[in-house]
């Protein structure tokens, strides 16, 4: 096993992090290396809280304290056992296949949400949190409910990773499905594209949030899809319906980053609006920045 400490920034970089051969040990790694950079942020001490300690509140027995982690952070933390789980979260992945798109042999978007889905689905069964998962193109690929055993964990990134991009993509559609299936309200975590209607999408996301839901929308673009800097002449191919376009790239540059910029913005305000935790990530960004997007809303759901 590497030297997690002091190496944990490359299994944080999504091109060394692909190159691993399972989607666990690439959850493991991600979780291990946020972990341990915690120790070397502003964040120091927070890392106990994602193995099996949460802070010492008044009433707790004293003798689940543990001692060790507050020899290592001077602060006072409780063993947390199995049955104490404190939070549902649904995560909700988007298999369609604009979601196939890599230029430059980057990572594809795909790959890249599928690893930040595996390392959320890591971090909270860690934490003994229940988790379940829902894959969608223009359908419901699959739909998995959320349960806290640690043996789920395996299944759910079987799940993940034979997950194949396939047919167009209908978010609103199947976000609105999925959030009449919640039953229990929860954390909803959203990791798409959202090349799809835009005010549909929104009002699907809100829909989550009618129902009391807390909600964090990871859209992941390829660094390509933000800067269009291709620079010559090129064929482009719609993933979805197989239509081409031959287009001189630097001759719309400027109009399509300024198009490409207000729907980022559209989207990012209209999540503000509604209570809704955007981020905004391309498939070059480590992974810490995501995790630490959950790691504060779980902070303050709390």
């Amino acid at each position: 096993m590497p030297e997690i400490n002091q190496d944990y920034r490359k299994f944080l970089d999504p091109s060394v992090v692909s190159r691993l051969n399972s989607l666990e040990l690439k959850a493991h790694l991600v979780v291990e290396g946020f972990i341990a950079g915690l120790h070397k942020s502003p964040y120091h001490g927070f890392s106990a809280e994602f193995s099996e300690h949460r802070p010492y509140m008044q009433g707790d027995v004293l003798k689940n304290i543990d001692w060790k982690a507050y020899a290592k952070t001077e602060r006072f933390y409780v063993k947390q056992f199995e049955e104490e789980t404190n939070l549902i979260s649904h995560i909700i992945v988007d298999v369609s296949r604009s979601m196939d798109f890599s230029y430059n042999n980057s990572i594809k978007k795909l790959e890249y949400a599928s690893i930040l889905a595996a390392s959320l689905m890591y971090l909270m069964i860690k934490q003994q949190d229940s988790v379940g998962l829902a894959l969608y193109s223009d359908k419901i690929e699959a739909l998995m409910p959320p349960k806290s055993n640690r043996a789920y964990l395996i299944t759910l990134l079987k799940t993940l990773a034979t997950s194949k991009p396939s047919s167009k993509t209908c978010t609103a559609e199947c976000l609105n499905l999925l959030a009449e299936k919640v039953k229990k309200r929860g954390l909803i975590i959203i990791i798409s594209d959202f090349f799809d209607d835009i005010n549909s999408v929104l009002t699907a996301l809100r829909h989550f949030r009618y129902k009391k839901n807390e909600v964090i929308v990871f859209q992941v673009l390829d660094p390509l899809e933000r800067s269009f800097a291709f620079g010559r002449d090129a064929v482009f191919k719609d993933l979805e319906t197989d239509d081409e376009i031959v287009a001189q790239p630097y001759q719309i540059q400027n109009a399509y980053q300024q198009a490409m910029n207000d729907y980022i913005q559209n989207i990012k305000q209209e999540c503000v609006n509604s209570g809704i935790e955007y981020n905004l990530t391309d498939t070059s960004t480590p992974f810490d920045k995501a995790l630490l997007s959950y790691f504060k809303k779980r902070g303050r759901l709390h």
